[in-house]
């Protein structure tokens, strides 16, 4: 459980006299959940610090001083201070740019590294100076994990209950009905889908709990009840969540449509390894399937093949843009890589799929001197979280360019296996075909699909597609039905990418020969 979790790793902390802890995070309500269990598991009292109300007790005891409103009067104040005590500050985050504050903060260590005293920083960002990032212990605060989302439910409903029984009868009824059967699924170990009450908690996972609660709230607030139905709702407030992190993107498993024409060998792979996340699995003590890497020509159907390994089992699709963790601050690319794990392991079972790994982890197997080890240390991050991991996270990497992998990442053993995807073939460039034609509506049985094929030689996914698309756009300028001449014509006019780029096709075809699987 993630607050129990945390609960430990703060009492730790504490019994071994870490002065200044720092928790970068907004939820004050967990953070004071969190503090009031380990305090009164240590049997220390619990002091709050505002700007707005200066250094109080928790437990509405006396207040220990009157001048403590600024981030100097309270620290000058805690440092003469005898009584051992968690002293949790919630302001002081901005201000420890100021030098005298960080000043300040020091001294106070250096008093309470003899004793359990413990300052505890919250906010968010939150941006230390170097000298204080030495001493100042971090400790994540993940996201809420099923029970604390259950007690959410279960909290809301006795807020919200007597306000809606009036003018809707049936909504405490259907709440209390949903937490029970919630609470049956758990105590029997069925799996989540089973029930569709399960999936609102499935649905809540990876929200903050200001997030959980607040869409929650609406939902019953909307019609009086709370039920499968709203579950659109949820994930339309999640997408968005994800959505403003900046990271990841968030492909629902309603909105995920994508068919993969061939690609046998990887279809048939995926589903012996498929097994792997059933019941009998787990009781032979054998861990989900870790993922696999997708190395090949560009636009032979890569991305696709991620989007439709998610469709066929069944698991929302996470997409992870290995440009976007590098930020410009230091310390901030790690942090938006853990940020990135920690909210795809807080919505398992998922797919995450990292787009175009060689960008992130090109560094890796050099020197690191291009930017001062940033890729290197990522990598590593990766290879250890990918070794590791517990969650169930099907990870799907795609690459391009083989020679800006590190070689690390490319042995037996880190990915279940590894595919090459080359240039389709006849049966796949009819499917591709059938495919894209279907999509924009147009009658496979009216075109030379053999004449198509043949003409198609050499050419990507991408490229039929786009073969497709132009050739519609000139039948509907010249009002006619799109023809196979029209697609061949369009064809003709197209150099491909295996005749541009013919070397590093060759190349690259050369490299995975007798070392990766073929999709085929």
């Amino acid at each position: 459980m993630a607050l129990s979790t945390s609960v430990h790793d703060l009492r730790t902390l504490i019994r071994s006299c870490h002065p200044l802890i720092a928790i970068e995070t907004v939820e004050e309500e967990r953070v004071l959940a969190l503090l009031q269990s380990v305090a009164a598991q240590e049997r220390m009292p619990l002091f709050e610090w505002s700007v707005t109300r200066g250094l109080t007790r928790h437990d509405d005891g006396p207040t220990l001083s009157k001048m403590t409103a600024t981030p100097l009067a309270v620290l000058q104040h805690l440092q003469g201070l005898t009584v051992e005590a968690i002293f949790w500050l919630k302001d002081l985050a901005p201000h420890l740019q100021d030098p005298a504050v960080a000043r300040q903060l020091r001294e106070v260590a250096a008093v309470y590294n003899r004793s359990r005293s413990t300052c505890l920083i919250t906010g968010q960002p939150m941006t230390l100076p170097l000298d204080l990032e030495k001493i100042v212990v971090r400790l994540d605060l993940q996201l809420p994990d099923r029970d604390e989302l259950q007690s959410m439910l279960q909290s809301v409903l006795q807020s919200l209950g007597p306000r809606t029984l009036a003018r809707r009868p049936r909504s405490t009824t259907v709440v209390q009905s949903i937490l029970s059967s919630i609470s049956e699924a758990k105590a029997v170990g069925r799996s989540p889908s089973a029930n569709e009450r399960e999936a609102i908690l499935r649905a809540l996972q990876g929200l903050t709990l200001h997030q959980a609660r607040q869409v929650v709230t609406q939902c019953i607030v909307e019609d009086g009840t709370l039920s499968a139905d709203d579950v659109q709702k949820i994930l339309k407030r999640k997408v968005q969540a994800i959505k403003d992190g900046g990271l990841l993107e968030y492909y629902p498993l309603e909105d995920n449509r994508f068919e993969l024409g061939g690609f046998a060998n990887l279809k048939s792979w995926l589903e012996r390894a498929k097994v792997g996340f059933t019941a009998e699995a787990k009781a032979l003590n054998l861990a989900p399937p870790r993922g696999i890497m997708l190395v090949g020509v560009p636009g032979c159907g890569k991305s696709l093949a991620a989007k439709a390994i998610a469709r066929e089992w069944q698991l929302p699709l996470l997409k992870l843009d290995a440009g976007r963790l590098f930020d410009k601050f230091v310390g901030e690319s790690e942090k938006n890589f853990r940020k990135a794990i920690e909210t795809a392991e807080s919505l398992s079972p998922i797919v995450l799929w990292i787009d175009e790994i060689e960008k992130a982890m090109a560094a890796g197997g050099g020197s690191g001197e291009a930017d001062a080890g940033l890729s290197r240390r990522l990598f590593g991050a990766f290879l250890t979280w990918l070794q590791e991991k517990k969650q169930e996270v099907f990870v799907i990497a795609t690459a391009n360019n083989l020679s800006l992998l590190p070689p690390e990442l490319l042995r037996k053993g880190r990915f279940d296996e590894i595919f090459f995807v080359d240039l389709p073939d006849d049966s796949e460039r009819e499917s591709i075909w059938k495919i894209h034609l279907g999509l924009r509506k147009q009658d496979v049985k009216q075109f030379d699909l053999l004449k198509i094929v043949s003409a198609s030689d050499g050419f990507s996914g991408s490229e039929i597609e786009q073969a497709v698309v132009a050739a519609l756009y000139r039948a509907l300028h010249q009002k006619i039905p799109l023809a196979t001449d029209l697609l061949i014509e369009e064809l003709t006019n197209t150099v491909p990418l295996s005749v541009t780029r013919r070397e590093d096709i060759d190349q690259l075809r050369e490299t995975a020969q007798g070392r990766f699987v073929n999709v085929r």
